[in-house]
């Protein structure tokens, strides 16, 4: 027979079934427990939780912000690189320009400088050309005074006889030369 001392002494041996009074202590230390974590550590839990979620939003607000700084910077760069280049351009099209005009300055200088040495040449030339025909001049005119001293046989001493002979004798051989032109033209 089971009596109620036995139930309860069977009830007190099952290790599964907790005293009333550890069932009281356990419930109210429980209740204290989330008492205390409720009231005290659930506001730090949540304020380090919000703080953790702007600190990564902020993070990736700043990363985003420093991206789009660094495609304006990009953006910029690209800008001043095609400036550089333009520029660097027209200084080539300048420079070359300036020595294209440097070159012609420099054949005009030269060209010039070859006319006036031709034009000195021919001076020159002229000038001993003219110097020859006075040579020339003045030794026909000697040895045709002296030949027409000998066929006429007189003496053509005097110097004004001797100089309209020698003229006359010029301007014979000048004339037949002027005639031997026109003939073979």
């Amino acid at each position: 027979m089971i009596t109620a001392a036995s139930v309860l002494a069977a009830e007190e041996s099952n290790p599964l079934i907790p005293h009333t009074y550890e069932l009281v202590v356990g419930i109210f230390s429980f209740l204290v427990v989330v008492l205390v974590v409720g009231k005290m550590l659930t506001p730090r839990i949540q304020k380090t939780l919000e703080e953790r979620t702007d600190a990564i939003e902020g993070g990736l607000k700043r990363a985003e912000q420093a991206q789009e700084e660094a495609r304006q910077t990009l953006e910029q760069y690209k800008a001043q690189q095609k400036d550089g280049q333009l520029e660097a351009s027209k200084l080539r099209k300048k420079a070359e320009d300036q020595g294209a005009q440097i070159i012609a300055e420099m054949k005009e200088q030269a060209q010039a400088e070859a006319r006036r040495i031709i034009e000195a040449a021919k001076a020159q030339i002229e000038a001993e050309r003219q110097q020859a025909l006075q040579s020339l001049r003045a030794e026909i005119g000697a040895m045709s005074v002296d030949l027409a001293g000998r066929v006429v046989g007189e003496s053509l001493e005097d110097s004004a006889r001797q100089s309209r002979v020698v003229d006359r004798f010029l301007e014979e051989l000048e004339e037949r030369a002027r005639t031997q032109e026109q003939i073979t033209s």
